[in-house]
């Protein structure tokens, strides 16, 4: 039976990553139920980085993300894991308070962000129809993620600090023994460990009840998303990510097409996400409502998971009753911008060390982002 310090539950972007940090100190095995790492919404993902996304500690995370995103570890990756795009956030009329609140939560986090007209906005993105902007706010600094180079380099650098990786293993019985954990897994084998870090996403609540932890009431919450041609005739590959205020849509330049999102957050049980007619539907609607593109042609439709704590804040830190259990979930849709920081902290936590400097001064403190938050 092999033995672990370090058993992480899920290797999409949260257990990648903080498998990574552990595995510099530590003897780490990732085990995961599908056949391939990141398979459910990691490997779904159109993430952008947005440091005004989110509540204000994912904004913290998020800004204490950027140094790593601009200068990965030698070897991480062969290419930049940012492309520089800009977003703009829209806001009609009847938004433009919204729109001044968003202003407003930027600035006071030091971070760029322009306060624009209708037309300036639409000089940028000319599908805009004039009705529906009437002021917008445009964050030049907004980077689209390699989101695949990020997560294949966490797993790359992971194993090269002498982690493990078992596909087709999912979590089937979990059993405590003294001061170690037996898991049962999959396929017959059974492995052991100190520590349990639970990143199995939109499972995580579902791996908590098998090893006798108190479940948190993580929503897992469908996000649809479609690619559309874009109008005849016109370049768009150089336009910024487009955001309503009130976050009903978004839609940015991907790969020669439009990626578009009706921004839904529907409930769902853990599963492998499919998207629906309405939610589509939905999508084209609202889209079409904002702009003059006419939607003809879907080229492509997909949906994942985005699980989320009740507060949409993650959750980072060992559980304050079930000895050796470690949580690090519930990071909702900000898991690609915010995961080098939230690995980081995770793993100080996990190693029982003190966060690093950076962090400290960035705000970021255990916590806000702990499971002993709501007992």
């Amino acid at each position: 039976m092999q033995g672990y310090d370090y058993l992480v539950v899920g290797s999409g972007i949260a257990g990648a990553s903080i498998t990574c940090e552990l595995a510099a100190r530590a003897r780490v095995l990732i085990v995961e139920r599908e056949e391939s790492p990141g398979y459910h919404t990691t490997g779904r993902s159109a993430a952008m980085f947005v440091e005004s996304y989110g509540n204000a500690r994912v904004r913290r995370l998020t800004g204490a993300s950027r140094a790593f995103f601009d200068a990965p570890p030698a070897g991480f990756c062969d290419h930049p894991l940012l492309t520089r795009r800009g977003c703009l956030t829209i806001a009609g009329q009847d938004q433009l308070a919204a729109l001044e609140s968003l202003i407003a939560r930027v600035e006071s986090t030091g971070s760029e962000i322009r306060d624009l007209n209708g037309a300036a906005a639409r000089a940028m993105v000319p599908i805009l129809r004039p009705d529906r902007v009437a002021r917008a706010a445009f964050e030049p600094n907004s980077c689209d993620i390699d989101t695949h180079g990020l997560h294949a380099g966490y797993l790359r650098l992971a194993r090269a600090r002498g982690a493990s990786l078992c596909l087709n293993a999912g979590v089937e019985r979990i059993e405590r023994r003294s001061d170690r954990w037996r898991v049962s897994l999959a396929g017959g084998e059974t492995v052991e460990a100190r520590v349990i870090v639970n990143a199995a996403g939109a499972w995580a609540d579902q791996i908590a009840g098998l090893a006798g932890a108190v479940p948190l009431g993580l929503e897992p919450r469908r996000r649809t998303v479609l690619l559309l041609a874009p109008p005849a005739g016109v370049a768009i590959q150089h336009w910024p990510s487009v955001i309503d205020v009130e976050e009903r849509f978004y839609f940015k330049p991907e790969s020669g097409w439009i990626l578009a999102t009706p921004a839904d957050e529907t409930p769902s049980v853990p599963m492998d996400a499919a998207p629906e007619e309405l939610d589509i539907a939905l999508c084209v609607d609202r889209i079409q409502a904002a702009t003059d593109l006419s939607v003809s042609h879907i080229q492509r439709a997909w949906a994942g998971l985005r699980t989320f704590a009740p507060d949409r804040t993650p959750v980072f830190g060992y559980d304050p009753e079930l000895a050796g259990f470690f949580w690090f979930a519930g990071q909702g849709g900000y898991g690609m911008q915010t995961a080098p920081a939230a690995a980081r902290l995770g793993a100080a936590l996990a190693l029982e060390r003190e966060l690093p400097s950076d962090l400290v001064e960035r705000g970021l403190r255990p916590d806000p982002f702990s499971p002993s938050r709501w007992r």
